[in-house]
């Protein structure tokens, strides 16, 4: 997924998106080094199911600092990169920061109510940075992978929530945390609506 746009300096990396892919990509290589067969670094950073007899209170924020594989990781900072920046220059650091936060929360609630397995990475929390960004930019092109043509925001996140939702509901065994993507989008909705609110604004 990328912006069909390219060398425009409103692009460049902002303080506190850059200092999440830092954290992020540091807890992977804390990973990659110290994990062993039994994944002991990453099973005391994901979030387990509260009832699972290894749920601890402090999973709800370590785990979306935590990833899967080299794939998971750089797509969720690639879009974290992309959306993130964004939205960051819109609302400054600290509005940013909440955002992020509040919505990575509630994708990690969600999922505790709705899935009963492990969960890692940043997903959730990015999904709610999708939904804000659709909102604000609804008509800015992206080009989706697998998609040769470009796709309004507002059609893309469309179709990202009707992915997770069917992904969900169908139960196909899949290790993709599907309720709590949406978790993380309605969030970021919610949001983006109340801080919004006054002036309705988007940008284009």
């Amino acid at each position: 997924m990328s912006y069909n746009q390219y060398g425009n300096s409103y692009n460049r990396t902002t303080p506190v998106v850059l200092n999440l892919i830092i954290i992020n990509v540091l807890v992977f290589v804390i990973q990659m080094v110290f994990d062993g067969p039994d994944q002991a670094i990453t099973a005391r950073l994901a979030l387990f199911p509260y009832d699972s007899g290894f749920f601890k209170p402090y999973q709800l924020v370590t785990h979306m600092f935590t990833h899967g594989g080299i794939g998971h990781i750089f797509f969720n900072m690639f879009a974290l990169w992309m959306f993130g920046t964004m939205l960051e220059r819109v609302w400054g650091p600290k509005r940013f920061f909440i955002f992020y936060f509040i919505c990575g929360l509630a994708a990690a609630l969600a999922h505790l109510l709705l899935e009963n397995s492990a969960a890692v990475g940043a997903s959730g929390a990015i999904m709610g940075l999708f939904a804000a960004f659709a909102y604000l930019f609804p008509n800015t092109e992206l080009y989706l992978f697998l998609v040769p043509i470009p796709v309004k925001a507002k059609y893309a996140v469309a179709v990202m929530a009707a992915i997770d939702l069917f992904g969900g509901v169908s139960s196909t065994g899949s290790n993709i945390a599907h309720f709590a993507h949406l978790g993380g989008l309605a969030m970021g909705f919610i949001l983006v609506l109340i801080w919004n609110k006054s002036n309705k604004k988007t940008f284009y």
